[in-house]
């Protein structure tokens, strides 16, 4: 058996790193950018839906066209001008396999760490602490072009985690390791009674060996744009100080169906948080990332039926009066909520769901699945605001089953990309890679969530979660007074 680092490995790899770019590539031409970008966009689409109608009407009108003298003439036109397309092509493949690799090299001797949040039987603290220490860890990591290009500095980027293995239940953080004083600082800033400690990585211990246990991974994507949030705990009215019998976390459901996980069960969430920022050019992309809260102005604007200039309705009555736009209760609502986020703090996001199931409980899986997905998503989705809803996920889709079922090739489909989807999953989950190389934007794109969304979906939980397999601590362990006497 060849050994995994053989000239034959390595050509395999530097096959799919090229198929990933020319991937990319497709993207940028097909998909709409982001940014300013769009009419570069239309006009080539445009052009190019004119060429299509014009080739059929030719067709259809029976117009004889010397097919091949046309082809000599496309062919020639391409090998003549090649000195110029073919130079800038290779420079963009260079750039991106530069980029990857000083990025993997910067981020591996940042070195990372995996923090446990141990939490006291007494936290007294609504998530809006928990807000408060988002809107502290709010770091978008400026750089300079030498920076970008020869150092492979990038943004700093960190992960919120919860954890159940067999329903004994853990909150962790992991972060690049020049961060983890300031975060340390900022959790106990909020919640001076937590305790902080450094743990080895769970996800490093897990082995994947089908078919002797079993893996399923998804993302949760938005159901509407990210300019309407979801439900936050301002909704539940959490952001008031009152008795803990009164209290509705929107986190309890969760954390009790995690806490039921049986024996050779894991669920493993993870929570991709990165500041947002518009990056151009000088952060190493070359299209600029949106104008969220702008977005967010045109959404209310379009809702109020108004002028964003003038903030005035641009139809008017027979007199000359602008017309007042009558709006509903649901789309007062709608606008109030996108305001209130505009004025938050906004950070690209990503979240993961990954769940094991070693061979004795193989039988439980779909249904610990299936309540898994709905205890995540019912109490933060809303029908006038936003939700979440199943991404990508580990498994061929349901129309490509039945495709290949027609020819006899669906359970060798499933035999061998599953078993795939599910290493290169877990892999990117250790790794806590989205936003940068190796699984920069796998199977999904990142979306805006804001501190206060954020601190809804992970926040350290109250006395009103009473989940028997939440362990906490008894209390925080704290240094001696300095000035008791020798």
């Amino acid at each position: 058996m060849a050994h995994r680092h053989s000239l034959g490995h390595r050509i395999a790899h530097y096959v799919e790193e090229l198929a990933e770019i020319a991937g990319e590539f497709v993207y940028d031409i097909v998909a709409p950018p982001r940014g300013h970008h769009l009419v570069t966009w239309f006009v080539l689409w445009g052009s190019a839906l004119m060429t299509a109608v014009i080739g059929w009407f030719v067709y259809s009108a029976g117009i004889r066209i010397p097919i091949s003298p046309l082809w000599r003439e496309v062919f020639g036109f391409i090998y003549t001008w090649y000195p110029i397309w073919l130079p800038l092509l290779l420079l963009r493949v260079l750039v991106e396999l530069w980029m990857k690799y000083i990025r993997l090299d910067y981020i591996k001797k940042a070195g990372e760490v995996l923090l446990e949040i141990r939490v006291p039987k007494i936290i007294e603290k609504t998530p809006r602490a928990m807000e408060l220490f988002f809107m502290a860890m709010y770091e978008t990591g400026a750089v300079e072009y030498n920076e970008t290009y020869f150092e492979g500095k990038v943004r700093p980027w960190f992960s919120y985690e919860i954890a159940s293995f067999g329903g004994d239940v853990h909150f962790y953080v992991w972060t690049l390791s020049k961060y983890r004083n300031v975060l340390e600082a900022q959790l106990y800033a909020q919640y001076p009674t937590v305790e902080v400690v450094e743990v080895e990585d769970y996800a490093k211990k897990k082995v994947y060996n089908p078919p002797r246990n079993f893996m399923w991974g998804t993302y949760f994507i938005l159901q509407k744009p990210d300019v309407y949030p979801i439900m936050t705990y301002v909704d539940y009215g959490l952001d008031k100080e009152t008795e803990e019998e009164y209290k509705v976390d929107p986190l309890s459901t969760l954390l009790e169906y995690l806490g039921s996980m049986k024996k050779g069960e894991e669920v493993w969430i993870q929570i991709l948080v990165q500041a947002y920022k518009k990056r151009g050019l000088k952060e190493g992309q070359w299209y600029s990332d949106k104008d969220w809260v702008k977005e967010g102005q045109g959404e209310v604007n379009k809702i109020m039926k108004r002028d964003p200039k003038t903030k005035s309705s641009r139809k008017q009555t027979a007199t000359g009066f602008p017309i007042i736009p009558t709006l509903t209760e649901g789309e007062k609502k709608q606008v109030e909520a996108i305001e209130r986020s505009l004025d938050k703090r906004s950070f690209w996001c990503t979240v993961r769901l990954c769940y094991h199931a070693e061979k004795e409980v193989l039988h439980l899986r779909s249904s610990s699945v299936s309540g898994l997905l709905g205890t995540f998503r019912k109490p933060f989705n809303s029908n006038l605001l936003n939700g979440f809803k199943l991404g990508w996920y580990t498994d061929i889709a349901d129309p490509t089953k039945d495709f290949l079922f027609l020819f006899g090739l669906k359970n060798w489909a499933m035999n061998i990309f599953i078993p795939r989807y599910a290493k290169f999953f877990i892999d990117a989950f250790r790794r806590r890679s989205f936003f940068y190389a190796p699984y920069r934007n796998w199977k999904s794109k990142p979306y805006i969530l804001t501190c206060e969304e954020l601190a809804t979906v992970f926040h350290i939980p109250g006395q009103v979660i009473t989940t028997p397999t939440f362990e906490r601590i008894p209390s925080k362990k704290v240094e001696p007074p300095a000035n008791l006497p020798i």
